[in-house]
């Protein structure tokens, strides 16, 4: 049976960015489909240069209002690198924390108010306030406490402070533990509960075997801020051959970069991360993921969020982890680090090149700076998961577009809309509004 389809998705909701859904199907026959990334650079690589290293974190935290903490320690890594400083331990458990937090904040608000609409038929979050209203109690005050949680540790979520080159320019008291600890034993009662709620519904069913990228290590815990860059193809490099894995490359229709490596395209993010290092989640978390049904390899994009939810198990068991061992251990305040911002000259500077690789919400992150010897930065690099996630989304819709064929416009618009959305994308900081054409 011949079909003509012509789906044009002008702005994507429930994402972060502006992003377009281009699909033409003539006579039954995929003609057209593509992700359209529209978006200008933005050019934090360019004005980057000429600056001092030590303003890198504070200029690149702004990159993202999401993951603001994430391009933080990528860039403190990359930038300590450069300049041979190696953090005490003591500020590696606290920037793990930090991170935790990031992956909660940012997990709980995909989870909740970007793909639960989606999967109980809704058009956003807003009618859930009125037919589920302790739904929507529940994701905001883990959404608050986990913004309070950044507060308490580096002074705010959103372009942090405290955390800079070297350490930390706050630490955190007695009572900053014991309030954090509090809160987290709130979340963790709310993370059970949300692992119950999704047990209960359903997402699509769609496969696409692809190569999954994250870090990797040869220690027990799962990685986050340190490791190589590891692929469940059986790969394994050092952060600092990023450029050989990433391949960046341009489409015409998009301005967006996009990334391969052994395959036409590659995936990064919770799902990736789940299918390299599933061994080393906490215990709680490998529960979860049973109750859940998510086994590895996993290749069903849709149970990206699926692999939210289980690590927002895990961050949270972690970081209680991390705060009892910081109460028992007692913290060492001097190692608080008071760098003077306008005497730059005087703070640890040699010629060097540096590269962080973290794992941020959405995938693998990347901060590449090369200095001089006065710490002035001559070069930056930064890519971005959503970057590497693009083409691997093109890949997927060009599968499932076949496989949906028989169904309404209206119903393959939502799978694709819902595809995109499953990966979490941050396309840049702004928002739209949805207009679909059909022809």
């Amino acid at each position: 049976m011949s079909k003509n389809i012509s789906i044009n998705v002008n702005y994507l909701t429930r994402v972060e960015g502006h992003g377009n859904i281009v699909v033409e199907v003539k006579d039954g026959k995929l003609e057209v489909c593509r992700l359209e990334i529209v978006e200008s650079p933005r050019f934090f690589e360019a004005f980057l240069r000429g600056r001092s290293i030590y303003e890198a974190p504070h200029i690149t935290c702004r990159i993202c209002g999401i993951c603001s903490c994430g391009h933080t320690l990528a860039s403190i890594q990359a930038a300590e690198d450069a300049l041979e400083i190696k953090p005490t331990e003591q500020t590696t458990l606290l920037r793990k924390l930090l991170l935790h937090y990031e992956q909660l904040d940012s997990h709980i608000l995909h989870i909740y108010l970007l793909v639960a609409p989606d999967l109980v038929g809704v058009p956003s979050f807003v009618p859930l306030i009125k037919s589920n209203p302790d739904v929507v109690r529940r994701a905001l005050r883990m959404k608050r406490l986990c913004n309070e949680l950044c507060d308490i540790l580096v002074g705010r979520h959103v372009h942090p402070i405290s955390a800079v080159i070297g350490g930390f320019t706050k630490l955190p008291n007695l009572s900053d533990l014991e309030e954090m600890h509090k809160r987290l034993l709130e979340l963790k009662h709310d993370v059970e509960v949300t692992v119950e709620l999704f047990s209960k519904l359903t997402f699509p069913e769609f496969e696409r075997d692809t190569e999954y990228l994250a870090l990797v290590n040869d220690e027990d815990e799962y990685p986050l801020l340190y490791g190589d860059i590891g692929s469940t193809d059986g790969y394994r490099v050092s952060k600092y051959e990023y450029k050989n894995v990433v391949n960046e490359f341009v489409v015409p229709y998009a301005s967006a970069k996009r990334t391969k490596w052994h395959r036409d395209s590659y995936a990064v993010g919770a799902l990736a991360r789940f299918n390299l290092n599933h061994e080393k989640l906490h215990p709680k978390a490998k529960q979860a993921a049973n109750v859940l049904n998510l086994k590895p390899k996993c290749i069903n994009p849709y149970f990206n969020t699926v692999a939210q939810i289980v690590e927002c198990v895990h961050c949270v068991e972690d970081a209680i982890r991390i705060v009892e061992l910081l109460w028992q251990r007692g913290i060492n305040y001097d190692e608080i680090v008071i760098p003077d911002i306008n005497e730059l000259g005087k703070l640890p500077q040699r010629a060097g090149e540096g590269v962080g690789a973290v794992e941020v919400p959405r995938g693998l992150l990347i901060h590449h700076y090369e200095c001089d010897e006065r710490g002035i930065l001559r070069n930056a690099n930064c890519v971005i998961p959503t970057n590497q996630n693009t083409h691997n989304i093109e890949l997927d819709m060009l599968k499932l577009v076949p496989e949906i064929i028989t169904q309404s416009q209206e119903e393959i618009t939502l799978a694709l809309e819902m595809l995109v959305r499953a990966y979490d994308p941050c396309i840049s900081c702004s928002v739209h509004m949805v207009k679909i054409n059909f022809k």
